[in-house]
């Protein structure tokens, strides 16, 4: 083995503003910056890894401090002593700091210390600190004040992939710049590219494979597309890049979906099987799955979003996709996509994954066949209707029993009111009225209390409950009747049981019935 081998992620590492692919407009504002010299005297740049930014910071050094004109320029010559020194990381006035090996607060103070001292070979002093969330608290706040004015000669270039544990205070005294992950599209074409300067054959099923698994950084893709080559010995197709990354492949996805959504248990884990003993991670696998609900969702016809072009899916597998639609509802992708989200936390943590991944596929398959809330109310609905008889009866249970109502009696009504739980208007009932007569949808009784509002609220209750019309005729003098409540209590005291615990205890007496 050649011991002087460079990985690609280091040997086409971007060396200019022309090279650094996916960020338009980072490298359009610098450039425009560097022209028109509104430099400014500190940035931090952030986003995911490998998407360029250390990169960015060692090119706008070079930029600031490059011999081949006679101030900053934004293209760099790459060629001079700065700029070769700057590239290889040896130049005496770009310092290059580790924050996180570089925590302390004497650390940062000897950084500031050594910045009031002039360049030595360059225009400016660059400070280039790498992960600079990782400072402590007081290094921080060593750095504030510098920070905001630096010596004209210095420029500090702040790098993180965590912006939020980055105090405000430093955010407030730099330009901000969000590195975006890089697109797939731009991925593929970097690749392509690279695998021609290398002689290496590079299938464009098995790029597409690398950009995505990339997920938006170069310096990923290009640790894969190393791997790929090592594994292959430079003839990288798509079958040896699925067995690299433990994918399976997506027309085997594809597949797995139809069965599983046609409901056939048995079939579903064989399948899961299958795939398993052929050497497929389950977890990439629920990946690719949670992928494919994703993009049978955004193709499906109940969302009107038109021809899905852009999804990783050739055309065959894209027409598979649409039958599959064709008899599966959107709210059927849109439960299995929520149980395969709360899946993942629960493979990563489990101690066998395919024990895990066979629940799942079982949770899946009852979930796929459960009813949608509308068609469980349109069943009970059809249910109900055909059961109904008198077309004044309300489609709900309690009102089909409340509209056979048969009040004759002061306890029949009692009853009625307790069952609809109607608790206050029972309550006062039972308490406080004397029924004198029942007859023809017509009460007369004696208010206790003389409730003024008692008479409309029983009316409405009684005529909404029994399809009938009621009338309540109040009578101005007691007839000595009982109450519902007195009548109870006659009851239960009559009871040769309560009557002799009541002789056991002294002046005991009955205060309430339930």
């Amino acid at each position: 083995m050649d011991s002087n081998y460079t990985v690609l992620a280091r040997k086409y590492r971007s060396q200019d503003f022309k090279s650094l692919i996916g960020q338009d407009v980072l490298v359009k504002t610098l450039t425009t910056a560097i022209n028109t010299g509104r430099i400014a005297h500190a940035y931090i740049f952030t986003g995911i890894r490998g998407t360029g930014k250390t990169s960015t910071a060692r090119i706008l050094a070079k930029a600031l401090n490059c011999l081949s004109s006679d101030g900053p320029t934004a293209s760099p010559c790459g060629t001079c002593e700065n700029c070769r020194a700057i590239a290889a990381g040896q130049h005496i006035d770009v310092l290059e700091i580790d924050a996180a090996s570089h925590t302390g607060v004497d650390n940062m103070r000897d950084i500031l210390d050594a910045a009031q001292y002039r360049p030595t070979n360059g225009r400016y002093k660059v400070y280039i600190i790498d992960e600079v969330h990782m400072l402590s608290t007081s290094a921080f706040n060593a750095l504030l004040k510098t920070l905001e004015e630096p010596p004209a000669h210095v420029i500090f270039i702040l790098a993180t992939t965590e912006i939020r544990k980055v105090p405000v205070t430093i955010l407030s005294r730099c330009q901000r710049f969000d590195l975006v992950r890089v697109p797939v599209e731009t991925l593929k074409q970097h690749f392509a590219w690279i695998a021609e300067q290398e002689k290496i054959e590079l299938s464009d099923a098995a790029n597409e494979l690398l950009a995505r698994a990339a997920d938006g950084s170069v310096r990923d893709g290009l640790s894969l597309l190393d791997q790929a080559i090592a594994q292959t010995g430079g003839h990288v197709d798509e079958q040896s890049v699925l067995d690299m990354l433990k994918r399976a492949d997506r027309g085997v996805v594809v597949n797995f979906m139809e069965t599983l959504l046609s409901g056939d248990t048995s079939a579903t884990l064989n399948k899961a099987d299958e795939i398993y003993t052929n050497g497929a991670d389950l977890a990439m696998l629920l990946s690719d799955m949670m992928e494919w609900t994703h993009w049978a969702t955004r193709m499906h016809p109940a969302i009107h979003a038109g021809e899905i072009t852009n999804s990783p899916y050739t055309a065959d597998q894209r027409e598979q996709i649409k039958r599959i639609n064709s008899h599966i509802s959107l709210n059927t992708l849109s439960r299995i996509w929520q149980v395969m989200v709360a899946a993942v936390p629960e493979m990563q943590a489990s101690g066998n994954q395919k024990q895990c991944f066979d629940m799942l596929i079982v949770r899946l398959m009852h979930i796929a066949d459960m009813p949608s809330v509308p068609e469980i109310l349109k069943k009970q609905k059809s249910v109900q209707s055909q059961n109904d008889t008198t077309p004044h009866i309300s489609a709900s249970t309690t009102d089909k029993i409340n509209n056979q109502l048969n009040i004759e009696t002061a306890g029949d009504l009692a009853k009625a009111l307790q069952e609809s739980k109607e608790i206050l208007l029972y309550s006062y009932y039972t308490s406080n009225i004397e029924v004198i007569e029942i007859m023809n949808q017509t009460i007369k009784y004696f208010d206790r209390r003389g409730d003024a509002d008692f008479a409309h609220k029983m009316v409405t209750w009684l005529n909404d409950k029994t399809g009938k019309t009621w009338t309540m005729e109040r009578i101005e003098e007691s007839q000595n009747t009982h109450t519902i409540t007195e009548q109870k209590k006659e009851e239960i005291e009559a009871d040769p049981m309560v009557a002799s615990a009541m002789d056991l205890f002294s002046d005991a007496e009955i205060v309430g019935i339930k």
